[in-house]
């Protein structure tokens, strides 16, 4: 480590260390426990879940993706997802939170140097966590960006703005995705409290509530020369950012139809009143009702089976990241994300179609749950998965290199 990165460490104390796979799927499932308890508070009150993402540091959990070689665990991607979905079943905001932190991590995986690999995953190690500074609003597409970072004697000035900057509340770092001054993208890591870095707590969206994704204002912000990843080389070639970004949506999404889906069986099984005409004596031997809970159930599985299948082939693809082997992973993720999305938005309508009115109270809050899937379901237009898939099947068209495949 260089004497500009070195005098940005944090004070952090270390995180547990985890030991394997199985390990950290317990640890994850505790956690779970704990935020659920309060999960529907801090989304009515809009409290913000600074002391579960510190129990979340503190897991070791944040490091759970980093390559073995610089001493972490290198989880599997199907076991990445399954851990996002035990997160986000818990509490939809808080599974969504380190899908950004992960997605830089394999961004940094793809196209750091050696000396930020090892600094920067030793900082995912130590419990710290990354937010985006990426989106923004104005431009003529999504994938547009005004941000700009240019060269000021050793170092780079960044200067825009930011929206949807989701987890820079939280996080330890400030990721910024901006354009040098031969239009490449890329990321600059700065630590929080920066200078000319102002965070603005006005995301007001209807759900995905506390998820910290405020607006980021860059005025004139100085970045470390040795803190600069070429973010764009990642998409001039076959790699897996896109897939494992992905893979981690559709963990979000699977987790809150689970979260649903338990909702309704509890909701019927205690609360609801049969249909008059049904013939029977509660609601839970309604054969309408039992038809459509074992509707969703085969759609669950076969979502989270269909999402295992997906996290395989991006692990292939990143031993191997040959086009075929990317490609794969890319059509895999797709797919994955198709029908995660749409079990979330099934599952969460379903709990109030099989529970009927009494479901609707606002003391119950079980229309989180909706408001979730539906504002998660936004970030990638799953009609544009159908037709990359499609036009591949078809035409033979490689899907384009993107964040969003």
């Amino acid at each position: 480590m260089n004497a500009q990165l070195h005098h940005l460490n944090s004070d952090r104390s270390a995180a547990n260390v985890l030991e394997n796979e199985q390990e950290a799927i317990v640890v994850a499932q505790d956690l779970a426990e704990r935020f659920k308890a309060t999960a529907s508070r801090r989304d009515r009150e809009r409290l913000l879940p600074y002391a579960e993402l510190d129990a979340l540091s503190k897991s070791g959990l944040l490091g759970i993706t980093v390559p073995e070689q610089y001493g972490g665990l290198d989880v599997s991607n199907s076991v990445l997802a399954e851990i996002t979905a035990i997160l986000a079943e818990a509490d939809g905001s808080i599974g969504q939170i380190p899908q950004n932190h992960f997605y830089i991590l394999e961004a940094l995986r793809t196209d750091g140097t050696e000396e930020q690999k090892r600094y920067y995953f030793g900082r995912a190690l130590a419990g710290d966590r990354f937010g985006n500074a990426l989106s923004e609003r104005g431009t003529k597409t999504v994938g547009h960006y005004n941000t700009r970072i240019i060269r000021d004697g050793i170092g780079y000035r960044v200067n825009g703005r930011k929206y949807y900057s989701t987890g820079v509340l939280f996080a330890d770092w400030i990721t910024i995705f901006a354009l040098d001054e031969e239009e490449r993208l890329v990321m600059a890591f700065v630590p929080k409290g920066t200078e000319g870095v102002e965070i603005v707590d006005d995301w007001d969206g209807f759900g995905q509530r506390v998820t910290g994704s405020g607006t980021t204002a860059l005025n004139n912000v100085y970045v470390h020369g040795d803190a600069v990843v070429h973010h764009q080389k990642g998409f001039e070639r076959p790699t897996t950012i896109g897939s494992v970004g992905q893979i981690i949506h559709a963990g979000i999404d699977l987790g809150i139809a689970r979260a649903a889906f338990a909702e309704t069986l509890d909701f019927v099984r205690t609360k609801s009143r049969p249909w008059t005409n049904s013939g029977v004596e509660q609601a839970s031997d309604d054969p309408l009702t039992i038809a459509r809970v074992g509707q969703i159930a085969i759609r669950l599985d076969a979502a989270t089976a269909t999402l295992e299948r997906a996290g395989r082939k991006v692990d292939a693809a990143q031993i191997d990241a040959t086009e075929n082997k990317v490609v794969t992973a890319t059509l895999a993720v797709a797919a994955a994300k198709v029908l995660t999305s749409e079990i979330a938005l099934e599952a969460t309508n379903t709990l109030f179609e099989l529970a009927g009115t009494a479901s609707v109270k606002l003391d119950l809050n079980l229309d989180r749950h909706w408001r979730n899937a539906r504002t998660h379901t936004l970030h990638d237009p799953v009609r544009w998965k159908y037709h990359v898939v499609g036009n591949y099947h078809l035409n033979g068209a490689i899907p384009p290199k993107s964040g969003a495949l």
